[in-house]
């Protein structure tokens, strides 16, 4: 990938490196954390070398009558974009001719703060305006003529008001192992943001889990490893904190017909306190936890890894799948969960180029 605000946008901070060498040195680095548990091959997942966020956000950049994307330069301070060939092709496609219509319209175009894109391989936009100003019926009217211009999805925000045009998500679609699978994608809510390394990360949890027993998945989201995996098992009991994901989650397994999974909206720390039977939760009636006969437990906690109590949870379960943005706290965790498993396989998947962020995943199998 070339663009001529390397060196300059915040954004990319590997610029000075090659792809090649950028992917070389996040394998080496997690290779390193991950070393006192695992020294086997590595699988290695590349991402696309452009065109592969789905999504963005910009602020809004004025200069002499003109709107532009802004990111943040290595200062901090505002840089107006004229490109941003990571994004895309739905985004790329709309940003800029976008923008240029907003112009056209003063409704539209004061006090416009920031705009932000979502996307995927369906290639639906979602677009959201965001302003320092109250959205009335006259800003509504110009932005359906807007949406229908563009054939996108348009959602208004300003401080305590969202006005959603038609709807506030996209349809993803994502192939796995031949199949194709629906995902209801919302505007705010946490989505994978490189959906052909998610394709492979989906894949390679799939081609390595146990297939017998039932499977626990805490960090749910709204199904994306979820959905796939329940066909290899006769019930999936899956938690995630967020409301809307879990919405989403129920919303996904009707489009994709699946019907073995229930999602409850529990935080890990709240899973395991009722797996432990140490209380109660109304979110878990009609869910018989004594039923399920665990035998596989698929993580992908945030950033900070796993809480104490679900470590020690999952550490009873036959097998772990852990998915991890953060190799040094994944490599925390395992000090303790080396003490009962043992690392099978390992791999990396570049969802993040061109930024120092690298996804990686393990799995464990009960010594």
């Amino acid at each position: 990938m070339t663009c001529q605000y390397f060196g300059k946008c915040g954004s990319c901070k590997l610029y000075e490196l090659s792809y090649e060498q950028q992917l070389e040195q996040k394998v080496q680095r997690v290779e390193g954390l991950l070393d006192p548990f695992y020294r086997g091959k590595f699988d290695v997942y590349p991402s696309p070398g452009e065109h592969f966020r789905a999504r963005a956000e910009f602020r809004i950049f004025r200069e002499e009558g003109r709107l532009y994307c802004a990111m943040h330069d290595f200062e901090k301070k505002l840089l107006p974009v004229t490109e941003c060939p990571k994004v895309i092709e739905p985004i790329e496609g709309v940003i800029y001719p976008l923008l240029e219509a907003i112009e056209e319209e003063e409704i539209l175009e004061r006090k416009l703060y920031s705009v932000e894109f979502l996307s995927g391989l369906s290639g639906e936009v979602l677009v959201t305006l965001i302003y320092h100003k109250k959205l009335d019926s006259a800003w509504e009217t110009a932005a359906r003529k807007l949406q229908e211009r563009f054939g996108i999805f348009i959602i208004g925000r300003s401080r305590k008001q969202k006005v959603i045009l038609t709807r506030e998500f996209i349809t993803e679609k994502l192939e796995i192992k031949g199949r194709e699978y629906l995902y209801r994608h919302y505007e705010a809510s946490f989505t994978q943001p490189n959906a052909k390394v998610n394709e492979k990360m989906i894949e390679w949890a799939m081609a390595h889990v146990s297939k017998t027993g039932d499977l626990l998945e805490s960090y749910c989201g709204a199904g994306n490893f979820t959905i796939p995996l329940s066909t290899l098992y006769d019930r999936v009991l899956a938690t995630e904190i967020s409301k809307r994901s879990i919405q989403a989650a129920r919303e996904n397994c009707e489009l994709n017909g699946v019907d073995n999974i229930a999602f409850v909206r529990l935080s890990s720390e709240e899973m395991t306190s009722a797996l432990r039977k140490e209380r109660e939760f109304t979110r878990l009636k009609g869910v018989d936890l004594d039923g399920y006969g665990f035998q596989t437990v698929l993580v992908d906690p945030p950033r900070a890894g796993l809480d104490e109590g679900t470590r020690e949870l999952i550490a009873g379960v036959e097998q772990i799948v852990y998915i991890s943005c953060n190799p040094e706290t994944l490599s925390r965790d395992l000090e303790y969960l080396a003490k009962t498993h043992r690392v099978e396989t390992a791999a990396v998947f570049d969802q993040f180029p061109y930024s120092e962020h690298v996804e990686s995943g393990v799995v464990l199998r009960r010594i």
